[in-house]
């Protein structure tokens, strides 16, 4: 039995950054020596189990071959005899195919080493465009080492335009596809990801409603940069660099998606795009099967976020409504979130990254504003059922008034 440390552990560790989570693959052993030893089995596709101290994952080294369409649709084999490079070649990326035993000697078949120092993401055999994931989790890496100055490498590049051709990708589940754009949307460069699929074909595959923004006009004395997919992108960039939660990144890469549908008549006026784009919001939603609170956000970003930008010139009734709307009483951290989506729509336009957001402490103060209203003595003055709820909605727009009258 021979005991390797495998994949990203090894990677980062030769890319001088923090390992965090560490994969090991065992050659030459069987189900029986791993239970023997105290392994604990996960998982019945294949052999795969946790250490009995660290918990950490130990997988035997297998082959596999395509057996269906999809990322579930190959037939893993586990023996042993498959060899430690039988194992490797099996992996996306030359980068994730190095191997180190436990005096930090390493094992690269594949020349990952020399990818590393090109910056470059090299698949590791012709494999690789037989899983569909893999189109995912290539532009999930860009945008994680972007920052390092990694790109993708032509022929994998190529790999990934025939997957995006092949209608394989319409293969993978909402869950599979979720986990990996909701990860690549927490990267350092979220919008590097966006642009990988672009470039390979598959966003108009997965997501044609953000695919479609590109090469839409926006009116320049607003959006210096004008096209819309542009734009999306810039957001998105913001939005990593000022450390926003998922729930503001789906907000934010999802908010125009209306300006997509105006007729090129009318570019590069987008009227009402805000309602129009809430059913295209809602299909992308659904497609990906995203929590609910990113789908709720998402929603109320793409409806109200030219009022957010509006937000000094509203009307204490127009405000109320809003406020309303994102029930700001009882969940005042979505009101939050909505505020960041906005100042990173703001700041998502070339020249203006760095620009003030008065908006935001103007949205805050009207919030604080309305929950100063006391239900308790409207209640005492005998105010009850749908009465009451027009009372304090009648208190509650006077004392907006009177903040707008301060402001």
């Amino acid at each position: 039995m021979q005991i390797y440390k495998v994949g990203g552990a090894v990677r980062d560790r030769l890319l001088g950054k923090p390992v965090t989570d560490i994969d090991w693959v065992v050659v030459g052993a069987t189900t029986e020596e791993m239970l023997a030893k105290g392994f604990r089995p996960v998982g019945a596709d294949f052999p795969v189990f946790l250490h009995p101290k660290s918990g950490e994952e130990y997988a035997l080294a297998r082959t596999e071959r395509k057996s269906g369409r999809g990322y579930g649709g190959f037939t893993f084999h586990a023996s042993t005899e498959v060899t430690l490079e039988e194992d490797l070649i099996r992996r996306d990326l030359t980068i994730n195919a190095m191997a180190e035993d436990d005096q930090q000697n390493l094992t690269d078949p594949y020349h990952g080493q020399r990818d590393l120092e090109a910056r470059l993401l090299r698949h590791v055999s012709p494999a690789f465009a037989e899983d569909p994931l893999r189109v995912l989790r290539v532009a999930r890496f860009a945008a994680r080492y972007a920052g390092l100055g990694f790109t993708v490498a032509p022929e994998t590049l190529e790999l990934m335009r025939q997957l995006s051709e092949s209608g394989e990708l319409e293969a993978l589940t909402a869950e599979r596809s979720w986990k990996e754009i909701s990860r690549a949307l927490m990267e350092d460069q979220p919008q590097v990801f966006i642009e990988v699929l672009r470039e390979c074909g598959a966003l108009k595959v997965l997501m044609p409603e953000v695919d479609a923004l590109f090469g839409v006009p926006q009116p320049e004395a607003h959006h210096p940069e004008i096209d819309t997919g542009v734009h999306t992108l810039s957001v998105l960039e913001q939005a990593a660099q000022h450390k926003q939660s998922l729930t503001v990144r789906w907000a934010c890469l999802l908010h125009d998606l209306g300006k997509g549908l105006t007729p090129e008549e009318e570019w590069p006026r987008h009227i009402a795009h805000e309602h129009k784009g809430l059913k295209l919001i809602k299909a992308v939603n659904e497609r990906f099967k995203a929590p609910k609170d990113c789908q709720e956000l998402a929603l109320l970003v793409g409806e109200y976020h030219t009022h957010g930008h509006r937000a000094l010139e509203l009307k204490p009734s127009t405000l109320l409504e809003l406020l309303q709307s994102f029930d700001v009483y009882r969940r005042p951290q979505r009101f939050e979130e909505f505020i960041a989506a906005c100042e990173m729509d703001a700041r998502g336009r070339k020249g203006l990254e760095q620009r003030s957001y008065p908006q935001a402490d103007y949205l805050r103060g009207a919030a604080n504003a309305a929950r100063t209203v006391a239900v308790q003595p409207l209640l005492e003055k005998g105010f009850k059922g749908p009465e009451l709820g027009e009372a304090i909605k009648r208190e509650r727009l006077k004392v907006l008034k009177t903040y707008k009258e301060k402001a």
